[in-house]
């Protein structure tokens, strides 16, 4: 049991934990301390000051971020010196940052502007030398505006600690701090991801997402093209949070309702390329089971994860399944059978993605997905983008009468559907993997072992008395120990799952920004995303991706079997080591 002990807050007493921070006691009973350095899943940084708080018999200010609770601790979190400190704090803050607020793509949902209004800062009171840096642009999926930094360091500490990947850092002193990529090489030749996790964390728009809205609207607006749009699964279940509904809603119908307002000929659904992925990548594993492949095998539908893998772990791309992701798979069958089925020219289709993911943009441009000498997926915008679009184009999305998906690519199974969750892809393949190799149906569909948001899960299934162990992860700092273990015990596993992005899809870096008093990435918020994709999944009359009549009769009149050449032409790909173009050149100079 928790040590309680009695501590006293603006002249009222409380029973609070002792392992408690006075700002997480104070949350607790009732008293919100302004606060932006802080974030529950990141270290303590106590960078900021804004939460600070007067404790009786100290002679300055606490971090209320940082500092432990005491027995009989006097607090005072509203006195009118702190308030005035506070004031001063972020005023400071303001006075060295953009004033393009009205034209600034946080306007409305910035945590500093927020913070700002709350003091009651009407004027800026200090003049002097601001910071000036240029935007960059390099990148394929995030802009990095140091101008919009506050120097909280969240984005530091969730590219380091929650994934791993160490891309961003503080440099130099003083006035002149600034957070960088090593060297303050661009982005795009950094070890960056693209996995836009540093968007959801960033209190301002220091970071955003690589806008593709404005080259949308001018394609929807061409005659002459045909536009097809494809919605990734978990994008359903996040879209309605732009419009202010709780997370978790599931707005499928009104989603393609919408999109068809916005000028799209043709509305897929990518839980249909989901179900496609499912039969090709249950096949390969089980060829590899039944021919002694490479194993363990390990997913490939994660494009932030493909990246990390090139540049840190090259050694196990033998055991990356080929298989491209559910989008890249989309959008070559759209590029290729669905244009022979409207008899139109590929190169007069516009293929367009909607993702919660912002390393989908780079993806798009890798040069192994092209097919026919095309890129297969033209444009990608995010769940944010696309909220935006259907306010700019005067849409009421939420009373909006709700529409089905086209045909052929619009039907697909509850498998599908749950690739948007950590586990999802893994359960889907096993649901479909245990039926072709054993001949018999799996009742108990359902593989809780693999479900919820512990950092790594592990599970088993056995399958004509053969064992099959599997491991699923999470982010890509738990992608890290995981493949660890692998480099060391290598037989461990037979087939592993890894996600990019904390939750899985549902906690991409381009969904919608958390709400007012909301925490970016709060675990109840990516639960109650979950759900509404399980929801859908256990609605579904169909359930397993090879039950799906419309990939039956892909496979039938295009695709032949999978794995067949056809298949392996369109369907999959390739990966080798990747090594950021920035460190090459150091070490080039260096020697």
């Amino acid at each position: 049991m928790d040590e309680k002990i009695t501590i006293t807050i603006n002249g009222k007493p409380y029973r609070v934990d002792l392992d408690q921070t006075i700002m997480e006691a104070a949350d607790s009973c009732g008293y919100h301390i302004p606060r932006l350095c802080y974030h529950p899943k990141l270290s303590i940084e106590g960078a900021c000051r804004v939460c600070i708080v007067e404790v009786e018999g100290m002679k300055n200010y606490i971090a209320s971020c940082a500092y432990p609770l005491f027995e009989g601790m006097k607090i005072h979190t509203n006195t009118k010196e702190l308030r005035q400190a506070r004031r001063d704090i972020v005023e400071l803050l303001l006075d060295n940052h953009p004033e393009d607020c009205h034209v600034c793509e946080r306007d409305g949902n910035c945590e500093l502007q927020r913070l700002a209004y709350a003091m009651g800062i009407r004027h800026r009171h200090f003049a002097g030398e601001r910071k000036h840096y240029h935007k960059d642009l390099s990148s394929t999926s995030v802009i990095r505006d140091p101008d919009k930094c506050i120097l909280c360091g969240r984005c530091v500490r969730m590219c380091s600690e929650i994934q791993g990947v160490n891309a961003l850092g503080q440099a130099n002193r003083g006035f002149n701090t600034v957070i960088m990529p090593a060297y303050d090489m661009p982005f795009a030749e950094s070890v960056c991801t693209a996995c836009g996790q540093c968007i959801n964390v960033c209190p301002t728009a220091s970071f955003v997402e690589k806008n593709h809205t404005q080259e949308l609207f001018s394609k929807l607006n061409d005659n002459s093209l045909v536009k097809v749009a494809q919605i990734a699964p978990s994008v359903r279940a996040a879209i309605g949070e732009g419009f202010n509904l709780p997370p978790g809603k599931n707005m499928e119908g009104q989603t393609v309702a919408a999109l068809r307002k916005l000028g799209f000929n043709y509305v897929f659904d990518t839980q249909f390329s989901a179900d496609l992925t499912i039969l090709e990548e249950a096949s390969e594993f089980l060829e590899r089971v039944q021919e002694k492949g490479k194993l363990p095998m390990i997913t490939s539908c994660s494009s932030a994860w493909m990246k990390y893998m090139e540049q840190f772990y090259p050694d196990l791309i033998e055991n990356i399944s080929t298989c491209k992701s559910p989008m890249s798979m989309g959008s070559a069958i759209i590029k290729t059978h669905f244009a022979d089925q409207i008899k139109v020219d590929p190169k007069n289709i516009v293929s367009v993605a909607i993702m919660c993911c912002t390393a989908k943009k780079y993806e798009a441009q890798r040069p192994e997905l092209m097919v026919n000498g095309m890129q297969a997926t033209d444009i990608v915008v995010v769940t944010r983008e696309l909220v935006w679009m259907i306010k700019s184009a005067g849409i009421d999305f939420l009373n909006i009468t709700p529409e089905e998906f086209d045909s052929p690519m619009g039907m697909s199974s509850g498998a599908g559907t749950i690739f948007g969750v950590t586990g999802g892809v893994m359960e889907a393949a096993l649901r479909t993997a245990y039926e072709l190799y054993t001949g018999e149906t799996l009742v108990d569909i359902e593989l809780n072992s693999i479900r919820g948001f512990d950092g790594i899960k592990v599970g088993s299934i056995t399958m004509d008395g053969k064992e099959i162990r599997v491991a699923v992860a999470n982010g890509l700092g738990n992608a890290h120990n995981l493949l660890e273990i692998v480099r060391k015990e290598p037989d461990r596993y037979h087939f592993i799952e890894i996600m990019g992005c904390p939750g899985g899809c549902i906690g991409g870096g381009g969904q919608p920004y958390a709400a007012a008093n909301s925490i970016p990435l709060d675990t109840e918020c990516l639960k109650a995303r979950a759900e509404a994709l399980y929801s859908n999944d256990r609605k579904k009359t169909i359930r397993r991706s090879h039950d799906n009549p419309e990939i039956q009769r892909l496979y039938k009149e295009f695709l032949g079997r999978p794995l067949s050449k056809k298949s392996h032409e369109l369907l999959h790909t390739h990966y080798k080591p990747h090594e950021p173009k920035g460190i090459a050149s150091r070490k080039i100079r260096a020697i």
